[in-house]
C-alpha cells in the first residue's frame, strides 16, 4: 500500500519524534501551523529552528527516498543557470544544480510534490530530476547564481547604440533629458541592486584606459565585479549624477551627492562622491542600510567586560568620549550605537556631521556646510546656545574643533566624538599635536575607544586547519598558549569561496582613571600610559582580537592584518 501524501508527512514527523528531533508538542504545532499560510512541513520545521537544518535535510531526504543536496557546498554548474530562468526558480522555489543528458536537476524543497515537478518539466519542455535541500538555502542560492550582470550589460550595450547613433545629441556631452531617457537608468539601478545583494557596502566606479572598471566593497575588502566598455562611461556618470542631484555640467571638481534606493523591501541611502581622474570622472557609490542606524552595543562585537566598561562611560554627565581608529573601522556606527542607548525623551541630543549618513527620530542633526560657513567648529559653537545635553561632532581633525569641543565638554556637556589615532593611548596626544593643552586633556576627557574591523569566520565551512608560523606565533606570544590548528573557512558557495562572512569589532576601551590623569600633567609617553591603562584592566585591541580567534569568531590573520601593533 502507497502511503498519501498526508500520511507520508504524519510518519515523517512521527520519525523525528522517534529520533528525538521533535518534541510531541512541537509535534502538535507543525499540525496546527499546517496549511495556515502555505508553508510545507519542512519549511515550518525550519522556520520555527525546531531541527538543526543539517540533520532535518537528511532524514527528510532518507526518508523520502530521494538524493539530498548540501547547497552550501555544491557547484552550481553555469549551463543549468542558463537553462532555467530566474522567474521559475522564484515562482517554484528551485534552483538548478547541472544538466546531464538533456535532464535538468534540481533542488527543492519539497521533491514529493510530483505536480509542481511536472509543471516545471512542461514549461522546460526538459525532463526534470528533483532533490531535497531547504528553502532557505534555496532562496540564497538563487540570490547568489542568479547575478544581474547580464541584464546590466545588456543596458549598457544599448546605451552604447543610443551613444554612438546620429539622434545624440551634442557629440560627447549627454544633455540631462537625454540621459533620463537613455537604457542607462535601469543599468544603475540594476548595479545598486546586485551591490545590496552582495552585502556590498561601496560600488567603485573607476574608468581606465580601455574600459570602466566596476569593484564592490565587500567585508572590507575590494572585487572585481565586471569591466564595462569605456563608451558607456559619459552616460554612467551623468546618470548618477542626476539621480544624486548634482551638477552634471561640471567635470573638473570633486562633487557629493545622495540617492534613495528601495531595495527586498529595505531603504538603502546610496552616498555619491565624484571626483576628476586622467582617464574621466571616477565614482564611489556608498551604500547605506538604514538597519544600521538602530544597531545596539552588544551587537557590534564588543566582549562583556569591555562592553561594560563603555557603557559606564556612556552614563557619565558631562565629558568626553572620544573612539578612534582608521577609515573604514566602524567609528561612526559606534558612535550612533551610543546614542541609541541614550535617553532621547529627557536629554537635548544634537550632532554635527558630514555628512549625516543616517536620520534619527528625536535627535537633532546638522550638516557641515562649508561652503556656508558651517564647519565642525561653528556647528559646535551654535550648538552650544541650544541646550544640548548630548552633542555628537562627527570628527575632530583640526586645533578649532578640538578646542571647542574641550570647552564644551568642560561646561557640563557629554560631548562623543571620533579621532584617528592608532590606539587609546595615541587619542591623547593627537589631541596634544592639535594644540589641546594637557591639563585640558586631563580634565575633559572622560574615556577613550580604539577599534577596528575584522572579518568574521564564514560558519557554513568553518574547520580546523594548519596556519603559517607568523599566525601561530603572533597568538602564541599573546596568549601564552601553544596551538598548532586554528578555525578557519575552507570556502564555500556562502562566502564566495573566501571562507569569511560578515565583519565584527575588536575593541579597546580605555578609562581615563586618576593614574593616567596623573601621567597625562607629568608629560609621560604612550607607553606608560598603555602601561597604566592594561594595570587598570583595559584589553588592548591586539589581545582582544587573539581572544576572538580564541572563541573560534576570527582568525589570526585578520588580527595581524588590522591591527597596528606597538613593539
Amino acid at each position: 500500500m502507497v502511503a498519501t501524501g498526508e500520511s507520508k508527512v504524519q510518519l515523517l514527523l512521527d520519525m523525528l519524534v522517534e529520533g528525538e528531533m521533535l518534541t510531541t508538542e512541537q509535534r502538535e504545532r507543525i499540525v496546527a501551523l499546517e496549511g495556515q499560510d502555505g508553508r510545507s512541513t519542512l519549511q515550518i520545521i525550519d522556520d520555527e529552528r525546531m531541527v538543526d537544518p543539517e540533520q532535518l535535510v537528511v532524514a527528510a531526504g532518507l526518508f523520502m527516498g530521494v538524493p539530498f543536496v548540501n547547497l552550501k557546498r555544491q557547484e552550481i554548474e553555469e549551463e543549468a543557470i542558463q537553462t532555467v530562468p530566474e522567474w521559475i526558480c522564484r515562482k517554484f522555489g528551485v534552483v538548478p544544480i547541472r544538466v546531464r543528458d538533456g535532464t535538468v536537476h534540481l533542488a527543492m524543497s519539497d521533491p514529493s510534490d510530483l505536480q509542481q515537478v511536472d509543471e516545471i518539466s512542461a514549461i522546460l519542455r526538459k525532463p526534470v530530476e528533483a532533490a531535497l535541500s531547504m528553502h532557505r538555502d534555496i532562496d540564497e542560492a538563487i540570490d547568489r547564481h542568479y547575478r544581474i550582470g547580464g541584464d546590466i550589460a545588456s543596458e549598457l550595450r544599448r546605451v552604447q547604440a543610443v551613444a554612438a547613433g546620429p539622434s545624440a545629441k551634442g557629440g560627447d556631452e549627454a544633455t540631462a533629458e537625454a540621459i533620463a531617457e537613455a537604457p542607462v537608468v535601469r543599468a544603475i539601478d540594476l548595479l545598486i541592486r546586485q551591490a545590496a545583494r552582495d552585502r556590498a557596502s561601496d560600488i567603485h566606479i573607476e574608468p581606465q584606459e580601455n574600459e570602466v572598471r566596476v569593484r564592490f566593497r565587500i567585508d572590507g575588502i575590494l572585487h572585481d565585479v565586471m569591466p564595462l566598455p569605456i563608451a558607456v562611461h559619459s552616460a554612467l556618470i551623468s546618470r548618477i549624477k542626476i539621480i544624486a542631484g548634482m551638477n552634471i555640467a561640471e567635470t573638473r571638481r570633486p562633487q557629493d551627492g545622495q540617492i534613495s534606493v528601495r531595495d527586498a523591501n529595505r531603504e538603502l541611502d546610496v552616498r555619491v562622491a565624484t571626483a576628476p581622474s586622467v582617464n574621466g570622472e571616477m565614482a564611489v557609490l556608498r551604500l547605506l542600510d538604514k538597519t544600521f542606524a538602530f544597531r545596539t552595543l552588544p551587537e557590534l562585537g564588543f566582549r562583556p567586560e569591555a562592553l561594560e566598561a563603555y557603557q559606564q562611560l556612556m552614563k557619565l554627565p558631562f565629558g568626553m568620549v572620544l573612539v578612534s581608529g582608521p577609515t573604514g573601522s566602524g567609528k561612526t556606527t559606534t558612535l550612533y550605537a551610543s546614542l541609541n542607548q541614550l535617553d532621547t525623551t529627557a536629554r537635548n541630543i544634537l550632532t554635527i556631521e558630514d555628512p549625516v549618513e543616517y536620520r534619527f527620530g528625536k535627535i537633532n542633526q546638522m550638516q557641515v556646510n562649508v561652503q556656508a560657513g558651517m564647519t565642525f567648529a561653528s556647528g559646535l559653537r551654535a550648538a552650544m546656545r541650544l541646550d544640548p545635553d548630548v552633542i555628537l561632532v562627527g570628527e575632530i581633525r583640526d586645533q578649532e574643533t578640538a578646542s571647542t569641543a574641550v570647552q564644551a565638554a568642560l561646561t557640563g556637556h557629554l560631548v562623543l566624538s571620533s579621532v584617528h589615532a592608532n590606539d587609546a593611548a595615541g587619542v591623547i596626544f593627537r589631541l596634544i599635536d592639535l594644540g589641546v593643552e594637557p591639563f585640558l586633556i586631563a580634565s575633559a576627557v572622560g574615556g577613550v575607544i580604539a577599534q577596528r574591523m575584522v572579518r568574521q569566520i564564514c560558519p557554513n565551512c568553518a574547520a580546523m586547519a594548519p596556519v603559517l608560523s607568523e599566525e601561530r606565533l603572533a597568538y602564541e606570544k599573546e596568549m601564552n598558549e601553544e596551538r598548532t590548528e586554528f578555525l578557519y573557512g575552507s570556502g564555500c558557495n556562502y562566502c564566495a569561496q573566501t571562507g569569511y562572512l560578515g565583519r565584527t569589532g575588536i575593541f579597546e576601551v580605555m578609562n581615563i582613571t586618576e593614574a593616567i590623569r596623573r601621567l597625562i600633567l607629568t608629560g609621560a609617553s604612550a607607553d606608560d600610559i598603555r602601561a597604566q591603562a592594561a594595570a587598570d584592566g583595559t584589553i588592548s585591541l591586539w589581545r582582544d582580537g587573539m581572544l576572538k580567534v580564541n572563541d573560534g569568531e576570527t582568525t589570526p590573520y585578520e588580527v595581524i592584518r588590522n591591527v597596528f601593533t606597538i613593539s
